[in-house]
């Protein structure tokens, strides 16, 4: 249902197209909110993957809303989010690793509307995702030239926003790259709302700071005016909860307050 020999990228995730064979480079990592890894760059496959057991993990994070973690830990890291809606399901983000015992849950849950992914670090394996479960990809335009892997399925979308069903709306907020997007919920938090951010609003370890970067690996942070740009934007939305792009990355309560709270701060002092 899914193709197991396309290249991977160890470092990032991102599942080239097959008819690449003899790839020396992954344009994402040497891009520079990226990084090479420092023994140089590496591949694999997702039989490669199976073989070495690798598997998918689910754990509810609220009501409605799923997360699948590869264990053990590949690339990145991140978690994809499923969303469950009266209207159908999403999936938030991708992440790499995919098997029959995946696809079985979700279709067990009733398959997917769409997927949507935040910005390129996390486009992944969207191809083969999409594919096993018959559904488009939905990713911002702006983006378009860091899509590795084969787009037939993606729908590039323009603009600011984009409902996917009521009350799920992927709302373009750019700064880490510029289609960056974080997902609406407005029946999340018990109806308070929440957002999906991806890593784009990045939640701290002590889950009660968010921060807002250019590049996370490299440490390189967004300038004054990027932040105040995005906080007009996150204005505008109602959300009592934000879940990131980690397993356990996600701030319950009082989300509005932590994030005006540590948009302050960061300008405070990159403007002192």
């Amino acid at each position: 249902m899914y193709v197991h020999n396309a290249l991977i990228c160890t470092t990032c995730g991102v599942r080239y197209r097959e008819e690449v064979k003899n790839r020396q480079h992954c344009p994402i990592c040497e891009d520079e909110r990226q990084y090479v890894h420092p023994l140089g760059q590496k591949w694999t496959t997702l039989a490669v993957m199976k073989e070495a057991d690798f598997h998918n993990e689910r754990t509810e994070v609220e009501p409605g809303l799923t997360e699948i973690v590869t264990k053990p830990g590949f690339a990145i890291g991140q978690r994809a989010l499923l969303l469950q809606t009266e209207s159908g399901n999403f999936l938030w983000d991708c992440i790499t690793y995919l098997d029959n015992e995946t696809i079985e849950w979700i279709e067990g849950q009733g398959g997917l509307q769409g997927i949507i992914v935040s910005h390129p670090h996390f486009y992944s394996n969207f191809s083969d995702w999409a594919e096993a479960f018959d559904c488009p990809v939905y990713l911002h335009e702006a983006d378009q030239e860091w899509v590795m892997g084969p787009a037939e399925r993606v729908q590039f979308w323009s603009g600011e926003t984009l409902t996917l069903a009521p009350g799920v709306t992927a709302v373009r907020i750019g700064g880490h790259f510029e289609g960056s997007t974080i997902l609406h919920w407005a029946e999340g938090a018990d109806g308070e709302g929440a957002i999906l951010t991806g890593d784009t609003v990045y939640i701290t370890f002590g889950l009660n700071r968010v921060s807002f970067m250019y590049s996370f690996p490299n440490l390189l942070p967004l300038p004054p005016r990027e932040l105040k740009r995005i906080r007009s934007i996150l204005a505008e939305w109602n959300f009592a909860n934000i879940h990131a792009a980690w397993s356990g990355k996600s701030i319950v309560g009082e989300s509005r307050t932590i994030v005006e709270a540590s948009i302050s701060k960061y300008l405070e002092l990159l403007e002192s």
